[in-house]
């Protein structure tokens, strides 16, 4: 798969700003398009056949990625797609402060996995594939504590899978975790570089 990257370079499929900041800062150029797909119709899909939250993971990750790439022919796109797995119980954004409190207390002095999933796609076909893991044990913080942190919680937090962004306050919440950090904050950063360097679309 020595094809060089089309111009634009590449394309995220993907609204989400923290994965679109990972690649800026990494000095991956490429452009972000929001992919038009019905999450919640193929999470519960995958849960209807039995699928484990990695195998959902990826199965999000590349209907993103084939929907945008099916607009732009020729283009590499990046889909990715995170689940959040604690004892069989799949979370997802909590999306407000009270969803936030909710989550939090159900998490809170348990351990879960995260499932990171990227992909490459282009013309039609998923071409690469990977899924990151990374567990996580959260404390067992006090009322008081949970309170003042969903008080203070952050957009990005409201809008991030299980509630927390583990380069900001979100740390406090954690005894021990094991995993790498990009996959925590939802793209495995180092395994795809390495495979846009095969490619063509970095510089090797």
């Amino acid at each position: 798969m020595g094809t060089a990257c089309s111009e634009p370079p590449l394309i995220l499929a993907s609204a989400s700003a923290a994965r679109r900041r990972i690649l800026a800062d990494a000095g991956v150029p490429h452009r972000a398009l929001a992919a038009a797909v019905d999450e919640a119709a193929i999470t519960a899909a995958r849960r209807a056949v039995g699928d484990d939250a990695r195998a959902c993971a990826l199965a999000l990750a590349e209907a993103k990625a084939l929907a945008v790439a099916a607009a732009h022919p020729g283009a590499w796109v990046i889909g990715c797609d995170q689940m959040l797995d604690a004892d069989g119980d799949w979370l997802d954004k909590p999306g407000d402060r009270d969803g936030l409190a909710r989550q939090l207390a159900r998490l809170r002095g348990r351990r879960h996995t995260l499932h990171s999933a990227v992909v490459l796609a282009r013309d039609g076909r998923v071409r690469w594939r990977h899924v990151g893991r990374a567990t996580l044990n959260m404390r067992d913080f006090s009322d008081s504590f949970l309170a003042d942190y969903v008080a203070a919680a952050p957009p990005m937090a409201l809008a991030a899978v299980g509630g927390y962004t583990l380069e900001g306050a979100g740390a406090q919440l954690f005894a021990r975790v094991s995993g790498d950090l990009f996959t925590i904050m939802g793209l495995p950063l180092l395994p795809l570089l390495a495979q846009l360097r095969r490619i063509g679309c970095l510089p090797s």
